[in-house]
């Protein structure tokens, strides 16, 4: 089947145009996947599986069918394309449905680097070794470290092929690994966890299991009896990892839906001022090796880097067809999906451009501020901006990280948050997908005591 995936999309869609369609997309993909978790030095769950499945969407005029199965049998394939047309006969027109213009097709060339066939080789054993010299290191690390929960090990390899009507067809594979740690530390009756991962396409690419386990073990070591600190109004730092969650929020208000359907902060301001000079966030599904790279997007529209805010200017909106059709706009190739269904909107590798201050010098320069380091909950309204969420970290004082902090919640507007922005750090690393380094924000609302 491996062989044959390509083959395969092509064939479902030269089946759904004898049979009458005017337009038709099919996506197939197969993988294979290992993990396995310890805990408390014993092997805890353990899973090898594989999966394939073909979808397919087929256009009626302005009507659309969608359907998948993971029955590549000849029979299942009949089923698949019959119920893609019995779902279009009584679906409403759509006057934007459609793929994207011929011309729009296409995908970048070169070694993108998404595939090592080392994920391939990698031995079972070592795999479950790995995840328990991870767990061990973080034991060994201090002997407050006494409870874990759990450390894992996880593989996998994936082929991913589309094709449509309009001559569009390609493929590419991928493989990825991760290894990560979540010690529990105890200190009388203060007890905290944390955890820390790598992620690679190559076994290569990741931290040692002991480095790991370490650096798990330092992060719930640091939490040990955090307090509560009263409310106040003080500059906030983001350390990488939660920083990302702000790069979620942003892709959301970008997102060409929210912004058609104006259910975002940033409809309406498009080529305006929207972030202090020192933000610059890009989509990017163009950089070799990364997690959100791809020669093309999920409607065969060529992968490619878009400045969405530069320099604080709002630059671009991400769209795939369908929502570039809405707004009167250009896809930016940004077209994801499942197997089944229509093309939503995702993106490549999203993440803030770095900055030039190391993390140190950031904090160094803060005499009273919150350093985040956990983030709880779901208080982002992307419509308003409004941002309130539960956070754990450590307290800024006199330049340094002077105490642990939990069970306080950080609130401001993403508006503001982003114009008071007062520095960006130098520590950009790709752990996945969405990336960014060190982040200050001038002044947040810290609810404490």
């Amino acid at each position: 089947m491996e062989d044959g995936l390509l083959d395969l999309a092509n064939d479902v869609v030269r089946k759904a145009m004898a049979r009458g369609a005017s337009g038709a997309e099919c996506t197939a993909a197969e993988g294979d996947e290992f993990s396995v978790e310890v805990r408390m030095r014993e092997i805890e769950s353990l899973k090898e599986a594989g999966s394939r499945g073909v979808g397919l969407r087929i256009l009626m005029g302005k009507r659309t069918g969608s359907s998948f199965t993971s029955d590549l049998s000849a029979e299942g394939i009949g089923r698949l394309v019959a119920s893609a047309f019995e779902i279009a006969d009584i679906t409403t027109e759509d006057p934007h449905a459609g793929l994207p213009e011929a011309e729009e097709l296409g995908a970048i060339g070169g070694d993108l680097k998404l595939y090592s066939p080392g994920i391939e080789n990698l031995d079972p054993a070592r795999n479950i070794e790995l995840a328990k010299r991870a767990e061990a290191a973080a034991f060994d690390a201090d002997p407050r470290i006494s409870n874990s929960d759990g450390a894992s090990f996880d593989c996998g390899t994936g082929r991913h092929a589309f094709a449509n009507s309009l001559g569009f067809a390609g493929e590419y594979r991928t493989s990825s690994c991760s290894l990560s740690a979540s010690p529990v530390a105890r200190d009388g009756d203060s007890m905290e966890r944390d955890y820390w991962f790598t992620m690679a396409r190559d076994p290569g690419g990741l931290q040692a299991a002991d480095v790991v386990g370490r650096t798990a073990a330092a992060r719930a070591l640091r939490r040990l009896h955090p307090v509560k600190v009263d409310t106040q109004k003080a500059p906030v730092v983001f350390e990488p990892r939660t920083a990302r969650s702000l790069l979620e929020s942003i892709f959301d208000a970008v997102h060409g839906m929210s912004i058609y359907r104006q259910e975002s902060f940033l409809a309406g301001k498009f080529g305006e001022k929207v972030a202090d000079e020192r933000v610059t966030v890009t989509d990017d599904a163009t950089t070799p090796g990364l997690f959100g790279t791809t020669p093309f997007d999920d409607e065969g529209v060529p992968s490619r880097r878009t400045a969405v805010i530069e320099r604080g200017v709002l630059k671009s909106y991400l769209l795939n067809t369908y929502a570039a059709r809405k707004l009167g706009m250009k896809t930016t190739g940004n077209a994801a999906r499942g197997l089944a269904g229509n093309a939503g909107i995702g993106h490549g590798n999203f993440f803030l451009e770095a900055g030039v201050q190391t993390p140190g010098r950031i904090i160094a320069g803060i005499s009273n501020g919150f350093f985040v380091t956990g983030l709880m909950g779901f208080g982002v309204n992307i419509v308003t901006g409004d941002y309130s969420r539960g956070a754990t970290g450590l307290w800024i004082r006199d330049g340094e990280l002077a105490f642990a902090v939990s069970e306080v919640t950080i609130a401001g507007n993403l508006r503001d948050m982003l114009l008071n922005v007062e520095a960006v750090g130098g520590d950009l690393e790709f752990q996945g997908s969405l990336a960014a380094p060190t982040l200050k924000i001038g002044e947040m609302t810290v609810g404490g005591k």
